[in-house]
């Protein structure tokens, strides 16, 4: 039998469950990219404030491409667990703040009309760095913005508020962008410019775009994952989400009007979350993307086997503390080094089974902001970063594409790049003046000798 609201009482063994009334909530969320990460981290959040007393700000789920989302959760009537995984602790929370989840290519209009729902107030999004549709140089890509992207559901549903004469929406960026609010501004009136600049003067003074870092491991569920579940819980649910216990959630504290209580279930509220965002990309994400290409060219499958390597963690280890740790401005009371520590307890987390090959998705959209703005500030006061050059390194094996199937949205053209260039050239190629991968970091003689002696030590 399957996870609804009519079997909820057959969950067998402690389950966490909410005490608010799902039905008397109306919807004050609307949520682009309702995957994994999301399921496990805002909606959690948000399943916390409405079990405190908040009321109305339940979430309608939007994805913009596969419809094996709304197929796991409508049947379920948006009900799913969160199974939290450490060691031999096992904990379970049942989530009811999602309604339902539109397929926005098959209801475009119902996804509109959401946004322009008098009671929605904000307006969340992971859609991950590929989805945001920029060009190489951090522009807009017109081509790709012009497609079925979250541009076009955005100025539509505000064209119809402002139509309607609704108040504008806070529209919340929780992706792993460096100053994503102001990316995430940046690039849709860029978008408006070309489709509706009559909009623009209205965005700019309704809406807000507040940057926010967002932090919690969440591998991709696997099959055996909700068999070992419903033999555990009695049921089946087709949209459970295993994690960890530790959850971050920073936010600039920049809202167009209501917000939900999203501190009763820890998030920060901040002037500015610079310092936490960098630390969170240049030395979580910088870390497990270099366990990522490190630890697959060594063979291992999954985080915890990468991080426990012998030759692999003192390499993570000196990444987190000498070259990334050094680069960033803390805010008062910001712990790098007690930061590093936790994370290497978290990528040792065995019992997540986090695969190498998840991380490694995407890495040309990723690499900038975890890698090469760290080398870049090194770089500025003459010195290098051994531990990411040899991460380049791998990264360059990986996406040559004949190791394994290489799944990145310019995969074709790293590929190509590998096919016109050898060895000699290719890191030219790719992060030279002019080349795929522009940067505020130019390899210098030394950084490309560096990168070719790993290249050559990895094959």
């Amino acid at each position: 039998m399957r996870l609804s609201s009519s079997t909820t009482t057959l969950l067998r063994g402690p389950v966490l469950r909410s005490s608010y009334d799902r039905d008397a909530q109306k919807t004050g969320i609307v949520h682009f990219g309702i995957g994994a990460f999301h399921r496990a981290h805002q909606a959690v959040y948000t399943d916390a404030a409405m079990n405190a007393g908040d009321r109305d700000w339940r979430i309608t789920g939007v994805s913009l491409r596969s419809a094996s989302v709304a197929n796991q959760m409508n049947p379920q009537d948006g009900l799913y667990t969160v199974a939290v995984r450490e060691g031999t602790t096992h904990q379970t929370h049942l989530i009811g703040a999602v309604t339902h989840v539109l397929q926005a290519r098959d209801a475009p209009h119902d996804v509109i009309d959401a946004l322009a729902d008098p009671f929605v107030h904000i307006v969340t999004m992971t859609i991950t760095e590929k989805g945001y549709c920029r060009a190489p140089d951090g522009a807009l890509d017109p081509a790709r913005a012009d497609a079925d992207s979250i541009y076009r559901y955005l100025a539509e549903g505000l064209a119809l508020r402002h139509k309607r004469g609704l108040p504008g929406l806070t529209l919340l960026c929780c992706d792993n962008l460096a100053h994503n609010g102001a990316q995430l501004a940046r690039l849709f009136l860029s978008y408006l410019a070309a489709h509706h600049p009559a909009l623009i003067d209205w965005v700019v003074a309704q809406c807000t775009f507040p940057s926010s870092m967002v932090d919690r491991i969440v591998p991709a569920t696997t099959d055996s994952d909700r068999t070992a579940f419903a033999a555990e819980a009695g049921l089946e649910d087709h949209a459970l989400v295993l994690t960890e216990p530790f959850s971050q959630w920073v936010i600039e504290d920049r809202f167009a009007g209501p917000r939900p209580r999203w501190e009763v279930g820890g998030a920060q509220f901040v002037t500015d979350v610079a310092p936490f965002e960098t630390a969170k990309l240049r030395m979580l994400n910088g870390s497990h993307s270099a366990l990522a290409y490190l630890g697959l060219e060594a063979g291992h499958v999954f985080v915890h086997e990468a991080v426990a390597d012998p030759a692999l963690r003192p390499l993570i280890e000196r990444l987190m503390r000498e070259e990334a740790a050094p680069t960033i401005e803390t805010a008062p009371g910001q712990d790098l080094d007690a930061y590093a520590t936790s994370l290497m307890d978290r990528f040792g987390n065995a019992a997540l089974a986090h695969r190498l090959i998840q991380i490694a998705m995407d890495g040309s959209q990723k690499i900038s902001q975890r890698w090469l703005e760290t080398l870049a500030a090194h770089q500025q006061k003459g010195r290098q970063c051994p531990v990411i050059l040899r991460a380049i390194a791998a990264w360059l094996l990986h996406i040559r594409g004949d190791r394994r199937p290489v799944d990145d949205a310019r995969a074709l053209q790293l590929a190509g790049a590998w096919q016109q260039n050898g060895r000699d050239t290719i890191v030219r190629a790719l992060f030279g003046t002019g080349g795929l991968m522009p940067s505020p970091w130019v390899p210098t003689v030394t950084d490309t000798a560096d990168i070719l002696k790993a290249l050559d030590a990895l094959t």
